[in-house]
């Protein structure tokens, strides 16, 4: 059996699920959706439209689906989604989305650390980790089992594709692709994460290939259009190399340019 401290505060039309633990002077609004052996600490505020999954954990202190800082927004039915095993961590403010997305979503088993600020219609993917203190504006989109360090900032519409490392106190104004490291002031490239990539059991074959694709981005005189060509051209059809084109074709911001 779970346990709902007396001072919590809970609305009559929330549904909680089995084996769940509120904290004292948590608030739970109508219109939230808990799931199993979900825990919540002290003086959390779970405001309507959120959806909690199974097994997910929710820090002291932390306000999860209150409306967006988005001026254009009038109060229309939004929600903000959380998936299975995904641990919030004290402080931290996740807002639901606007009309662009309807839902600002976090994926399973991600790791949001404390005083995360995750803004109206971001994307978060699977086994996303987000240090401490990393702020994001609206519309970020963050693929699975990215890496942000502490401290970070993160421009509205960024994208930062999957098996990234974005390293602490950046200022990221530009699409991250995949499979690579960030780093410096001002933000730029710093080699693949072959470290991330081998303990993840990614094949010797496909990093090579990986390394070689940025070596065509950032080491060659081409633009990102010509060196996506001849990625495409030059490299072995492999699912990586797929991803990196993809992403490319995708940015809207553009992506990262300069080197370590």
């Amino acid at each position: 059996m779970g346990k709902i401290h007396p001072s919590a505060l809970i609305d009559p039309k929330a549904q909680i699920g089995e084996n769940v633990d509120i904290g004292a002077f948590s608030t739970i609004n109508e219109d939230v959706i808990i799931g199993d052996n979900v825990k919540i600490g002290t003086g959390a505020y779970i405001d309507s439209g959120t959806r909690l999954a199974v097994n997910c954990q929710v820090g002291h202190y932390s306000v999860l689906g209150v409306p967006p800082q988005d001026l254009k927004f009038k109060n229309e039915k939004t929600y903000l989604e959380i998936g299975e095993n995904t641990i919030i961590r004290e402080f931290s403010t996740l807002h639901r989305g606007t009309t662009y997305h309807y839902k600002s979503a976090i994926g399973k088993n991600c790791f949001i650390m404390t005083y995360v600020h995750v803004a109206h219609d971001c994307l978060i993917g699977d086994n996303v980790i987000i240090a401490n203190a990393v702020n994001m504006g609206g519309h970020v989109e963050i693929d699975s089992y990215a890496t942000i360090g502490g401290l970070t900032a993160i421009h509205q519409f960024v994208k930062i594709g999957q098996h990234a490392f974005v390293g602490g106190g950046l200022r990221v104004n530009k699409d991250i692709p995949p499979y690579i490291r960030v780093m410096g002031d001002p933000v730029r490239y710093g080699g693949t994460n072959f470290i991330g990539l081998e303990r993840k059991g990614f094949s010797k074959e496909s990093i090579l290939e990986i390394k070689r694709a940025y070596r065509m981005i950032y080491q060659s005189n081409d633009t990102v259009s010509e060196a996506t060509d001849r990625i495409k051209k030059e490299l072995k059809s492999l699912p990586e190399i797929q991803q990196i084109v993809d992403f490319i074709h995708r940015s809207e911001r553009g992506i990262l340019r300069g080197q370590a």
